[in-house]
């Protein structure tokens, strides 16, 4: 019997007498049909054909899956994970599942060949347009993660189609919004052409009957767009009128009501002109301005989303005898030891008990280059291992994770509005009402002058003051600045941050963590023998990688192995390097060992150690902690705006003074005690200064509650962010420089905003009130104002060019 060749692509079998070929890898070979052909053959000329050079053993062999995703996929067939997703109907399950790696047509074809291929499966339906796969089968015969197995060896990932519940309702809303949009745009154009036919200009040989029945076709295409594109704008002015509150839905609801009803009395009685083109042009622009708001605050809000969905499905836990279990996420408790492989996501915030390994943070802090994480560090949900496995002990889970408190703070700064914004919106609701009264006055004026004009020039007036452009100025534009900001790294999580730094005379600093690193760093070497300073910084990097105290990650990795190492608390290490005893530590401890005489320690600023072996002292290392390389461009910013700076640390030490020498900094106290910062920052108010503090600690949190605008780094304690008004989630001091300059465009923006709606408005009333302005000029006008106020805050979405830096900036050491 001859055996027959397997699929390039798919690994089925050939059948006999196949004749689909195509060069691949500079070799012709075999496939089992022409969709595998069609794929293979446009993946070749895409340029992709490396593709099958650098696929998995797994894809090539469909026996041969990796054992981690044996495991997962093995989930799938738990009755309480089948629940959400699966449906059963007597022996048959039904299922949607979402497909990966689908490029075209033929790739649907291969699926949906491959699955009716197996005796299980009843039914197998695949959507191109939303690579959604329908399936129903036996699951008696064929488990599920065997179904999913079959599929990823044809090189296709399905995973269960659940869609989340607000986003499938945004998406809903989208799509509703699409379509009325769509409708009152069709119909409008056909709206249009009927009545402008029966206008005098356009009236030549029209039949009174022809005249009537164009009258009636633009009713009855005008009905659905009032009815149906327009049923948002009547419910919003419902809602609004129960709880006595005056928004631009009532203005609006009230123009197009009154031109529909015109528009039917105008079609039964052939008195009057229709203004039934009015209104589908006047739905159309409105529902066009409101789509694009919508659009922006969607992507606003999509890193939000990117935060919610970062978790895994599943992940490996680690059981008393050191074997590992896959189990969902849900499964997993406060306490749990988890195993992360290189290239999984972190499913807890936790600590790292073995391993090292690199954490890549990007989407909660902007770096874009992974941190290097060892035993003992902190780790977080939703970030991803890079490099080397680890365990990790589960600390939090759910609400309790940063991640989760991150999109907390990201919602209740979106609710809270600023008070400009405050401002804007009860300026829209007077202006409304005192529109509304000259309306109504004005109507009462031209019903005793000219009764058959009177209700147009009401309606223009109606239609040419609506507050839509008013009511946006603000919301559009800070919506989209705060979209920008989190882009660059800085997370708000109040509303007034935006609006406050425009009024920001004095800046406040802390020193440790937030102009500087907060770590110490290896600043010199100064050897007492006839020994190299690079083999003294191998023998003490030795030593110190044996030990987990802060001051041990100063000195690297070591290319040496040490042996017998102890510390003893508060003075040093004691080890064996290449069989040479060394100490490390306090210069008496160190010379115990030699007998030596202690050297008198320099008297430089720093922290100064002694490295000696049991013939004598071999050499000094001061450590120092470092000035973040942007520090200097952040004192630059507040100096150009004129701001006096101060340095505020409880740091008593010289290092200080030095600091603020180095970055021009106006002030500098050390010392301070959290209660002398307050004293300190109290002093500044009673001067009427509005201050920004920047800190990181919990020493800093009475301050940043206090401060008119307080700011906390990424790195700072739980408390000092829960305290500040906004978060630097990326460390980059230049973040809040572009903060700076975002919050003055901002603001200009809001001003040119509101100085279009209010100019536009105060000139249509007038203009629209003496006749000289028709309701569809009216409506023409205001649509314009509102998108224009859209456009002019998306601006504020674009990052300027001096955002493109370097995500992790160098450190420089700080003076002695």
């Amino acid at each position: 019997m001859t055996t027959q060749l397997p699929c390039y692509h798919c690994a089925l079998p050939v059948p006999a007498g196949s004749r689909f070929t195509a060069v691949v890898l500079g070799e012709t070979r075999e496939f089992c049909c022409p969709g595998c052909q069609a794929v293979a053959q446009a993946i070749v000329a895409g340029g992709l054909e490396s593709y099958y050079q650098h696929r998995s053993e797994a894809s090539a062999n469909p026996e041969a899956l990796p054992v981690q995703l044996v495991d997962e996929l093995a989930l799938y067939d738990r009755a309480d994970v089948q629940k959400p997703f699966v449906r059963h109907d007597g022996e048959l399950a039904e299922t949607t599942l979402l497909m990966e790696g689908i490029s075209c047509a033929a790739c649907g074809w291969l699926i949906e060949k491959h699955l009716r291929g197996l005796p299980a499966v009843a039914e197998a339906r695949l959507n191109l347009s939303n690579h959604r796969l329908h399936v129903r089968w036996a699951d008696g015969q064929l488990p599920l993660s065997q179904m999913l197995g079959e599929l990823r060896q044809i090189g296709y990932a399905a995973h269960p189609y659940q869609p989340d519940r607000a986003s499938e309702q945004l998406a809903s809303e989208n799509r509703l919004a699409l379509r009325q949009l769509g409708v009152a745009g069709l119909l409008w154009f056909q709206a249009m052409m009927a009545t402008m036919a029966t206008w005098p200009e356009f009236n030549i040989d029209l039949s009174p009957e022809l005249h009537t029945i164009l009258r009636w076709v633009a009713l009855f295409l005008t009905t659905p767009i009032v009815f149906y594109s327009c049923a948002p704008f009547f419910k919003g002015a419902m809602r609004d009128l129960r709880t006595r509150h005056l928004t631009m839905d009532v203005s609006v609801s009230l123009a197009i009501g009154c031109a529909y009803i015109a528009g039917i009395w105008t079609s039964i009685t052939g008195v009057g002109e229709l203004y039934f083109d009015t209104v589908g042009m006047f739905a159309l622009f409105l529902l066009a301005g409101r789509y694009l708001e919508r659009r922006a605050r969607e992507r606003t809000a999509a890193a939000t989303a990117q935060l919610v969905n970062l978790l895994p499905a599943s992940c490996l836990r680690l059981g008393a005898d050191g074997q590992s279990e896959r189990i969902l996420l849900n499964e997993l408790r406060v306490g749990d030891r988890v195993l992360v492989h290189p290239g999984a996501v972190l499913p807890a915030d936790g600590r790292i008990l073995d391993g090292q390994s690199s954490i890549d943070e990007s989407l909660l802090t902007g770096e874009y280059l992974p941190q290097p994480r060892a035993p003992g560090d902190a780790v977080t949900a939703g970030t991803l291992n890079v490099e080397g496995a680890l365990t990790v002990e589960v600390l939090a889970l759910g609400h309790d994770t940063r991640l989760s408190a991150i999109v907390r703070l990201l919602d209740r700064a979106q609710s809270e509005k600023p008070r400009l914004a405050e401002i804007a919106d009860r300026a829209a609701q007077w202006f409304l009402l005192v529109s509304l009264i000259a309306s109504a006055i004005i109507g009462l004026v031209w019903w005793e002058l000219d009764a058959s004009r009177a209700f147009w020039i009401v309606l223009a007036m109606v239609v040419a003051t609506c507050p839509c452009a008013l009511s946006l100025a603000t919301p559009t534009a800070l919506t989209a600045a705060t979209g920008t900001l989190h882009k660059l790294g800085l997370l708000l999580t109040r509303g007034h941050v935006l609006e406050g730094l425009n009024q920001i005379d004095t800046v406040i600093f802390d020193k440790t963590g937030t102009l500087t690193e907060g770590r110490l760093a290896l600043r010199s070497i100064r050897p007492l023998a006839a020994v190299s300073s690079d083999l003294c910084l191998g023998l003490a990097a030795a030593l110190e990688n044996r030990s987990e105290h802060p001051i041990a990650r100063a000195f690297g990795r070591a290319p040496l192995a040490a042996e017998e190492v102890h510390s003893t608390p508060g003075l040093g290490l004691e080890g064996v390097v290449a069989g040479q005893r060394l100490r490390i530590g306090q210069p008496g401890f160190v010379c115990e060992l030699s007998g030596a005489i202690t050297p008198s320690m320099p008297e430089e600023a720093g922290q100064w150690l002694l490295l000696g072996d049991a013939r004598g002292p071999l050499a000094w290392f001061v450590l120092d902690d470092r000035l973040r390389e942007d520090a200097p461009a952040l004192i630059k910013a507040c100096k150009a705006r004129g701001w006096r700076t101060l340095l505020l640390s409880g740091d008593s030490s010289p290092m200080v003074a030095s600091v603020a020498a180095e970055l021009g900094i106006d002030e500098a106290r050390g010392g301070l005690r959290p209660d002398d910062k307050l004293q300190v920052l109290q002093q500044l108010h009673q001067e009427g200064r509005k201050v920004l503090m920047l800190g990181d600690g919990v020493n800093d949190v009475p301050v940043l509650a206090a401060a008119d605008i307080s700011v906390a780094m990424g790195s700072a304690t739980d408390l000092a962010k829960t305290s500040a008004d906004a978060v630097l989630l990326s460390n980059r001091l230049d973040a809040l420089v572009q903060a700076f300059g975002l919050a003055r465009r901002t603001r200009k923006i809001i001003v040119e905003n509101l100085a279009w709606a209010t100019l536009y408005n105060g000139l249509m009333l007038p203009f629209a009130a003496v006749g000289w302005i028709t309701p569809v000029w009216a409506a023409v006008g205001m649509s314009i104002s509102s998108l224009v106020v859209v456009l002019n805050a998306l601006r504020l979405t674009r990052l300027p060019r001096t955002a493109a830096v370097s995500a992790t900036p160098e450190t420089r050491p700080l003076p002695a």
